[in-house]
């Protein structure tokens, strides 16, 4: 495998004056020429791709009853104290999405960033929707179905449904209307200008909201404020600081968000993970306390390996690829059980039927990616491009400035958006 090339160039720690970090504006532009030279972080295409195969372990081997007709955990003893704790993949994605969107919207105008997420998100979305509406109403597969009418699945394409109180299409859809609400808070930020001083009173304000939500639950502090994963978003934001600026930003400032995410991820879990293990007991859900603790805390030591530049030498091409097919993995790899698993768990050993199943989902991200996903989001971003630009001359004289068109867009931005 051929290592991605770098920069050569070490990057700068920023650890005194941080309020001076620009987010929009004449230095934005400078901000765009460090960030282009920047390598890209092929870890975190790693890591995505270990969150990706977490979930559909999980999934495959440790959830679905209805897929193999008797519990999973049972089926695939061997594993199960791993596969049980694949559920908590998702809050990787979490942890990732915190340190990529803050880095994806540094230095961006809202419309920049606006474009950036709508193109990434939808075309392999809008794909992974109507397929699954054809595969229900045209098919006699029923694993998973959501059981969805016409309007309902027009009201998916939105990925709003979370709003309005309707069913996702797909089980794993309900992470994506969780980052869309952290999009919305992104962009609630940076119409202020993103600097360091700004993100770190940012992180408080949240994390108290969150906390108030959590112990208030009041639905509109929920809705808004996410508390369950925003630990998880929290910390990923302040490990990205600490790349971006150096392990002594602010003070280490940043430091004390991570911590304060780790423990309320900790909580978080735990809940989360205990509710499954409440419903299904121990022996069919073998996943104790202890076992939740080791797992979170192995999630925050990769995410500071990463922030730390201690993953740097990850290189590979092949992680490229790797990391942008994670998105249609995510969104299919159910879909793709619901038809493979039953139809061959009578003829088939139990292992080798989900090898083929990985395998199948794998290829089949893989070729959504190249031929709907890439596709996709070149076309959606052109249009929203030449929209955002028109609003720009609309505005005037002088609201079209060189240094605001320039995009600071690191590597990752593009393909690793989470999930």
């Amino acid at each position: 495998m051929t290592p991605v090339p770098t920069s050569g160039q070490r990057r700068a720690s920023v650890p005194s004056v941080p309020s001076q970090e620009p987010a929009a504006g004449p230095s934005a532009g400078r901000a765009a020429g460090e960030t282009a030279k920047r390598p890209r972080l092929a870890e975190l295409d790693f890591l995505r791709f270990v969150a990706a195969f977490a979930v559909m372990s999980f999934h495959y081997m440790a959830a679905s009853k209805s897929l193999w007709v008797e519990y999973p955990t049972t089926v695939f003893a061997p594993v199960n104290r791993l596969t049980t704790l694949g559920i908590l993949g998702v809050e990787l994605f979490f942890l990732i999405s915190g340190f990529v969107i803050l880095m994806s919207v540094w230095g961006r105008t809202i419309g920049q960033f606006a474009v950036s997420r709508i193109s990434r998100l939808y075309p392999a979305y809008w794909f992974a929707v109507v397929v699954i509406f054809i595969m229900y109403r045209f098919s006699g597969v029923s694993g998973f179905d959501p059981k969805l009418d016409t309007g309902e699945y027009l009201l998916n394409l939105t990925m709003f449904q979370g709003a309005f109180g309707v069913g996702h299409a797909g089980g794993v859809f309900w992470s994506l209307w969780v980052e869309v609400r952290f999009y919305l808070l992104i962009a609630v930020l940076s119409l202020f200008g993103i600097t360091v001083r700004r993100c770190l009173v940012f992180l408080g304000a949240w994390g108290a909201l969150a906390l108030a939500a959590q112990i208030t639950q009041n639905e509109t502090l929920t809705l808004v404020f996410i508390p369950t994963q925003a630990p998880y978003f929290i910390a990923g934001m302040a490990f990205f600081l600490i790349h971006r600026f150096g392990a002594r930003v602010a003070g280490g400032l940043p430091w004390l968000f991570v911590a304060g995410g780790y423990a309320g991820a900790l909580f978080a879990a735990m809940e989360r993970v205990g509710q499954r293990v409440d419903m299904l007991g121990i022996d069919h859900y073998p996943a104790p306390p202890e076992n939740v603790i080791v797992a979170v805390t192995l999630i925050f030591l990769l995410m500071a390996a990463v922030s730390l530049g201690w993953l740097r030498w990850m290189r590979w091409r092949i992680l490229v690829t790797v990391g942008a097919l994670t998105y249609p993995l995510y969104l299919l790899h159910q879909t793709v059980s619901a038809v493979l698993i039953p139809a061959y768990r009578d003829d088939v050993d139990p292992w080798l039927l989900t090898a083929i199943t990985m395998a199948v989902s794998v290829v089949l991200g893989y070729l959504i990616y190249r031929i709907v996903d890439r596709p996709g989001q070149r076309w959606l971003r052109a249009r929203l491009g030449v929209l955002t630009r028109r609003s720009g001359r609309s505005r005037g004289p002088g609201s079209d400035d060189p240094s605001m068109r320039r995009s600071p867009v690191m590597a990752q931005s593009p393909e690793a958006s989470v999930p």
